[in-house]
């Protein structure tokens, strides 16, 4: 079953942000990973939550995506954007 990775994420370096878009898609690919969204606008449809950036990423399992995120091919680009951005990040099972 599909596991989904969705990040909210605050870029304060956008010259280094840049540099971790371009290093993040092996290592997501490599682990099965895809983009489902990738920024673009967010409309807020209920409460008040605005965030700047959302990133959807599916997976084929939890297992995939928690390896994907632990991984040493992850790991630089990782601390990347640690280093450039406060991210809120959770995966979740798909539907069964």
């Amino acid at each position: 079953m599909s596991a989904f990775v969705i990040a909210e994420i605050d870029v304060q370096r956008p010259d280094v942000y840049e540099d971790y878009k371009a290093a993040a898609p092996p290592s997501i690919a490599q682990y099965g990973g895809r983009y489902i969204v990738r920024g673009g606008p967010a409309v807020t449809l209920e409460g008040d939550w605005v965030p700047k950036r959302i990133v959807v990423l599916e997976f084929p399992s939890l297992e995939q995506a928690r390896a994907w995120w632990a991984s040493a091919e992850y790991a630089d680009a990782k601390a990347m954007r640690q280093s450039c951005a406060s991210t809120r990040m959770v995966v979740v099972d798909g539907i069964r």
